[in-house]
Formats: structure tokens, sequence, C-alpha cells
């Protein structure tokens, strides 16, 4: 049985229609991922759905009362004095402010009139249950009494999505609509929605760009586009499968179409010419060539009436995403180690520290993933890399080849005031020819690359950063979260690019799918060590933790690997008997790396 159903439904804004003819339903006990590009109206859509803005036509059909559905939005809390509790009583304003009242009063003798009619007011709306389902949501979800006082605004993004959760559950809707819930969280808070979700009797309507997220949750995945919904069964691979699948189906249609419109319009051109041949021949007195004449006439009308009828039922041409077909000219980087750090140690003020004598060397080829909880210090290590932060104890060397972009630095230094077309053309050598197409393939068509950077959206403005990095000649791109605000469309485009990319790449990310097709190495961080693993994210997922063993193993092998590169740099002697000490030493260290190389391998 649906408790929610849309039919055709089209919405304008400011005369402008932003999506016509889409349809959804929403059963009991489903989960329903509703996906779609940047700026297409999914979130314009459920403001629909759920009455808040008109719809410009279709049909809206709800059995659910204003109180079963709990719809946690994106909506910025502002209010820094609000604590986390009394953000999640502020969805009963009535209840809430009653409360308050209380509050006040219960401590001035001059309102006992005032708090004995607020008190039975108070206990006429159930206040007490009200105040007892708090309780039990907050448990629920995970939120200790400890966090119940504390500022809203100071709360992690795991917390924050908790205390919305507790928020709309409060009143056990029937329905829950979820706006982007996985913005800002780390790994192990979005394995904790999966599971809670997983627990929800209800139904649930959510929409995300996380294609892990939503193939672990969605029972029903709906596409919107500017020509309105397709329903797809199960999650985002599945949605994939059959969008490529239709995709080539689409194709093999047209080209059938293309070949026999082809042959109808030749026939029809050729039974032309005859008629009129025929036509000209014919005359009263030679009944065979107007007979000849008819029967051409029939035959071009037949044809033509065929030719109508494909053109009535023309299947368009598939419209085929352009792909980056570029070459990318990277630094060239002929040394094996890009940079290294030895014993470094680093904490802010007084704080116990994030990093304790960490090294670790980056290598030409290197794609690191570095994962961990938020907090653990992802953040604080690329700056470190990049030489945004020093360290307090220990040593960062990079070689002097090393040119490195960073994409929170270009993404922070993007000129307001110029175009997007004009940002490109910045880049060394840019054409106005390849700044187009490059632009095109990365989803900025025509007139778009002639908007200011000011008028972007925050994914506009990080596509507009990505580019400028990827063709910027680093040779060690470095990336913060690349893929927040970024539509699946453009995770996917970037992916490709990277895929592509000669250079190495250092990346964190909770974009699981991104990890996996770009890291041939993970380093996790957490709980005050750091754990390097060789190998793909996949291969990581797999067997992480790693064991003690393996990762004595790869301690040992980073410090053998740091005492190589520190010996390599140094200027072999001239006298022969210490070149033979010299020698002797850099066979030592590759023997016992090879040596360490075989035993991680048992």
């Amino acid at each position: 049985m649906f408790l929610l159903k849309a039919e055709d439904v089209s919405i304008e804004i400011n005369a402008n229609t932003l999506f016509e003819k889409a349809s959804l339903e929403i059963c009991e006990g489903e989960r329903i991922a509703l996906i779609g590009n940047n700026g297409v109206g999914k979130t314009t859509f459920i403001k629909g759905l759920m009455g808040v803005i008109p719809i410009t036509k279709g049909i809206i059909q709800s059995k659910l009362k204003a109180n079963e559905v709990g719809w946690m939005d994106q909506v910025p809390i502002d209010d820094g004095q609000i604590t986390m509790r009394e953000f999640i009583e502020k969805e009963n304003e009535k209840l809430y402010e009653l409360k308050r009242k209380l509050k006040k009063y219960e401590t001035e003798s001059n309102f006992a009139e005032d708090y004995m009619e607020n008190f039975q007011q108070y206990l006429d709306l159930n206040g007490y249950d009200w105040q007892a389902a708090i309780d039990k949501q907050l448990y629920k979800v995970g939120l200790p009494e400890q966090l119940w006082a504390q500022s809203f605004l100071t709360l992690s993004g795991g917390q924050k999505t908790r205390a919305k959760l507790a928020r709309v559950m409060v009143k056990q809707p029937k329905l829950l609509i979820l706006d982007e819930p996985t913005n800002h969280l780390d790994a192990e808070s979005i394995d904790w929605l999966v599971h809670w979700i997983s627990q929800y009797k209800g139904a649930v309507l959510f929409t995300s760009h996380e294609r892990e997220f939503i193939d672990r949750v969605a029972t029903v995945t709906y596409e919107l586009t500017n020509k309105g919904t397709k329903k797809y069964e199960g999650g985002y691979s599945f949605y994939r499968e059959q969008k490529q699948f239709e995709q080539k189906t689409l194709e093999a249609q047209y080209q059938k179409q293309e070949t026999e419109r082809k042959k109808l319009a030749e026939a029809v051109n050729q039974y032309r010419q005859w008629f009129e041949k025929a036509h000209a021949a014919a005359s009263e007195r030679d009944p065979f060539a107007k007979k000849k004449a008819n029967k051409n006439m029939t035959r071009l009308k037949a044809k033509e009436k065929a030719l109508e009828r494909l053109e009535n039922n023309r299947v368009e041409k598939p419209v085929e995403s352009k792909k980056l077909n570029y070459s990318i000219d990277a630094e060239e980087f002929s040394s094996r180690t890009m940079l290294a750090l030895t014993d470094v140690s680093f904490s802010y003020s007084s704080e116990l520290p994030l990093f304790d004598q960490l090294s670790l060397i980056v290598k030409r080829g290197d794609r690191i993933a570095i994962i961990g909880q938020n907090g653990t210090g992802k953040t604080t290590l690329l700056k470190l890399l990049t030489g945004k932060l020093e360290p307090c104890i220990g040593e960062v060397k990079r070689n002097p080849q090393l040119k490195i972009g960073y994409f929170m630095q270009e993404l922070e230094g993007l000129n307001g005031e110029k175009t997007i077309l004009e940002q490109i053309l910045s880049l060394p050598n840019m054409t106005q020819t390849e700044a187009r197409t490059i632009l095109t393939c990365f989803l900025f068509h025509r007139e778009d690359v002639f908007k200011k950077v000011k008028d972007l959206s925050m994914g506009e403005k990080c596509r507009v950063a990505f580019v400028k990095l990827y063709f910027s000649q680093a040779n060690l791109l470095i990336f913060d979260e690349p893929t927040n605000y970024l539509d699946i469309e453009t995770r996917e485009r970037i992916e490709e690019a990277l895929a592509m990319y000669p250079g190495a790449v250092i990346m964190v990310s909770h974009d699981s799918f991104l990890l996996r097709k770009v890291a041939n190495r993970v380093i996790a961080l957490g709980d005050g060590e750091t754990v390097d693993y060789p190998g793909t994210y996949d291969e990581w997922t797999n067997t992480a933790p790693a064991s003690n063993e393996l990762q004595k193993l790869n301690n040992e092998k980073s410090i053998l690997e740091l005492q190589l590169t520190n010996l390599i740099a140094e200027e072999a002697p001239d006298d022969q008997q210490q070149k033979e000490i010299f020698k002797q030493k850099l066979m030592d260290l590759k023997q016992k790396i090879a040596k360490l190389d075989e035993e991680y391998r048992k």
C-alpha cells in the first residue's frame, strides 16, 4: 500500500520549468534513493511532495498526516547558543516554549499564576511524555548525556546527523526523508547510519551522491532529470548497469532506425523519379505508360507513409558523454622518492600529539588514500606534506623536482570576478579550443563557460578548481574530500581523469567508489597510530585492520626505505675504499627491503 504518490509533477521557478512529468510512489517499508545531477531539483521535488512549495502540474496523493513525516533537511543551524537537546526540543516549538517559560517562572514568585497556567498546558500536551521520548531517542541514536548540554555547532558531523535523526524520530514518523544524510560523515558514522536505517520500521526517501551508501540502503532508485523520473529496482550498481544497457539498446535502435530511414528516403527519391519520368511519358493514347505512372505513384505514397511513421516514432540520438581524451603534461619526475617524513611529531598547542614519530615516504607512482575517523588528523597530515604546517619535531624532505598541486589551495584561490573560461585559459600553454573541449568534458557546456566564479555553486567551483589543478603540470596532486558537493556524474569524471593522470596522488576521502578506482596504497589513521598498507583500497577493506605482525614489517620497511633515500642523496665518496663501503651499505639496505617484501608476501 502506498503512503505517498506523485504523478506527472512539473515545477516551475521564475517561469522556468525545472522538471516535468516526475512520478514517484512510496510504499510501506521501502528505502527509496532519489538521485540526479546537481541543480536538477531533487530538494525542490521533495518540497513539492511535502507541500512546502506549489507544484505547477500533476497530482500528489498522500495518506500521511503532517506528524507522520519526519524530514531531516540540510538547513544550517546559525544559533551558536543552542544546545544539542534544545535543537531537538525545538522540533515542537509549542512545548519548547512552555518548558522555557516554566524554567523561567519557577524561580520567580511574582509569576506563580503564570507558572500554574503554563504548567497545566504542559501537562495537557503530555510534556513529560515528550521529554521521555526525547531521552529515549537520544539514547537510541547513541548520544550520551554529557553531550546534551553541548552547543550544537561544536558537535562533529556524525554527532549532528545523529541529533537530527533523534529530532525527527521523536514523533515516530511513518515516512523519514533524509536530504544528503552522509555529508561530512566519516566511514564509521556512515556505517552506523546504514545500520540504523536497516532497523527503522518505516519508509525512507533519501537523496545522496554516495554510491556505496545508496547500494547498501536503497531498495528502489528513482533518477530525476529535467524530463521526469525513471524507476529502477535496487541500488546504485543495478541502476548503473541498467543505464548502460538502456544506452546500448538506444544506440542499436537509433542505428537501425537511421539505416531504415536512409533506405526509405532513397526509395522515396527513386520512386519519385520513376513516377515523374513515367508521368512525363504517359498520355491518353498510351494507357500502359499511364498505368505504370500510377503504379509508381502508389509505391511512392506507401514509402512516404512509411517514412512519415518512422519520423513520428523517431528514436532521438542518444547523448554520449564527451570523454576526456587529452594528453596530460605532469612535471617530469625522474627520482623514486617524492617526499619523506622522518620521525615527525605534531600537536596543536598543548593537546595530545596527533602524530608521534611518524615516518613515511611518498614514491613516484603512489596513489595514496588517507582514511580514518573525523578528528584523527587527516587534513593535518596533508598540511604537513604540503608545508602549510611545520612539524613540532622531525623533518619533512621534499625532492627539488617535486611540484605539488593542493586542491584546497586551488579552490580558495579562485578569482570570483573571472569567468570559468578565463580561469582555465590562465593555465600554461592553454588555448581557447583546448579550454572549451576540457570544460565540456567536465560538464561545463556552451554558455556555462562565461559564468563568473562568484555566481557558481560550491559544486561548480569544485569542478573548476579540479580542472585547474589537474592541468597545472603538478607531479603530485593532493586532495582533501574532492567529491564533497559533487553529483555522481561529476564524481565519475574525476575518477576517469585521475585514472589517466601520470603523476602521484594523495587524497583524503570518504567516497569508497573513488578510493577503489584510484588508490594503490592506504594510510589509515586512528587511536594514536598509523597503518601504512601497500595495496588497493579493496585489499585493505578485506584484510583491515592489518595484523600487528604485518604492520611491524611495514614499519620496518618504511624505516629502511628512509635510510636508503638518505644514503642515495649523499654524494659517493672519491676514496675507493670508502666508495666500496658506500656500495655495500646500499646493497645491504636493498637486500633487507627485499627480504621484508618476501616476508610480507608470505
